[in-house]
């Protein structure tokens, strides 16, 4: 099957979904076409059955803003053309599920019916999708794709509150290969955890694209509570416009130099080895896939209870879920973790287990499963 995949080539999660998705199923035998503005960040070139192709937008004095849509749609339908695409599978509604619309009817004009599955991850719903200007248009690109789909029950169901939708909408969580992350265990040969702190001290993370929504400032909050009761060290990976009142925060509360600001990286699975605790105050997530990373690593997640974060950290079981803001409980439920060793071992343990059920071998027969319902064999 000859499938495009179309996509933002960012750190973002659903990103990174779609790159996992589109290298999977090439690794199976099918042909996957990239479209995108950039190179995605986590795709191998090298794989076999992997294709690139980026999407240009030629400057116009005449255009206040470039129109992305339409070199978008264009560019779909050019690949379509060449190398007989049989579907497309776009993730984020804006613009992805609009443009492939408009492609789909460019391709129908010229004799070729190609099918569309639209995969829904978060903020495209519940923050920038609902809002008026862009609002209609989300909601004919969902009830126009031939099948749609979400990263978690919680999104379904924002997704039918939020818009006029007259279709089945399938929930699809996302995925972990999880064999990236098993390799690395806590201890093992490649966890030097000496480089990053004492034998004493606990190690807790964070990793996000530092917007609001993250509420990230909560997090040097809680790593200030947890220090006065268990020494420890805290490490921040990404990049993002709260990062200045991070930094910020964190001299103001004296616990700077405890924090490693890592940036950006292509070595979560790596960094997350040397972690204990994972922290995740988030305002909303549709699903919490940098939560599931870190239990695939066997790490337990202090997170809030929003969005679709209870479908995946299970409270009192792989780590603990708090109510939005409420930086005290979260502080207090990271220390119940790290009380001994022992006892963070059993949650690493569990968070662990947890995360198998989420393996990329659960979830990718599912989206064959609507491929092939989509796509009649030739």
């Amino acid at each position: 099957m000859r499938i495009g995949v179309v996509c933002y080539p960012t750190f973002g999660g659903s990103g990174v979904v779609a790159t996992e998705i589109g290298m999977a199923l090439a690794n199976k035998g099918y042909e996957v076409h990239f479209i995108t503005y950039n190179l995605p960040v986590r795709l191998d070139l090298i794989s076999s059955g992997i294709h690139f192709h980026q999407v240009q937008i030629e400057e116009y004095s005449l255009f206040h803003y470039q129109p992305y849509e339409l070199a978008l749609s264009s560019k779909m339908v050019q690949v379509a053309e060449k190398y007989n695409l049989e579907l497309l599978h776009v993730h984020y509604a804006i613009p992805h599920a609009y443009a492939a619309y408009m492609a789909k009817q460019m391709l129908r004009e010229k004799g070729i019916d190609i099918r569309v599955v639209t995969t829904l991850h978060g903020t495209d719903i519940t923050l920038v999708g609902s809002h008026p200007n862009y609002k209609t248009a989300v909601e004919f690109s969902i009830n126009h794709s031939d099948v749609v789909t979400t990263v978690s029950k919680s999104l379904r169901d924002d997704t039918y509150r939020l818009f006029d939708i007259n279709r089945e909408i399938e929930v699809v969580y996302n995925f972990i290969e999880i064999d990236k992350y098993a390799k690395h265990p806590m201890g093992g040969e490649d966890c030097e955890r000496g480089s990053i702190a004492t034998e004493d001290e606990f190690i807790l993370t964070h990793i996000s694209n530092y917007r609001p929504v993250k509420r990230a400032k909560d997090v040097i909050k809680i790593f200030a509570k947890v220090l006065e009761k268990k020494p420890a060290k805290l490490m921040l990976v990404g990049q993002g416009p709260d990062m200045v009142e991070v930094k910020q925060l964190a001299r103001e509360l004296g616990v700077y130099d405890k924090i490693l600001f890592l940036g950006n990286s292509l070595e979560v699975n790596k960094i997350l080895c040397y972690s204990d605790v994972f922290i995740l105050p988030s305002k909303s997530e549709s699903f919490g896939l940098a939560a599931l990373e870190a239990m695939a690593a066997r790490t337990p997640v202090i997170s809030t209870n929003t969005g679709g974060l209870p479908e995946v950290n299970i409270h009192g079981v792989t780590g603990f879920l708090s109510d939005v803001k409420d930086v005290n409980d979260m502080a207090k439920n990271t220390l119940k973790l790290i009380e001994t060793r022992d006892i963070l071992e059993g949650y690493k343990q569990n968070a662990f287990e947890r995360a198998k059920t989420f393996s990329i071998d659960q979830v990718l027969p599912q989206y064959e499963a609507i491929y092939k319902s989509l796509v009649v064999p030739a």
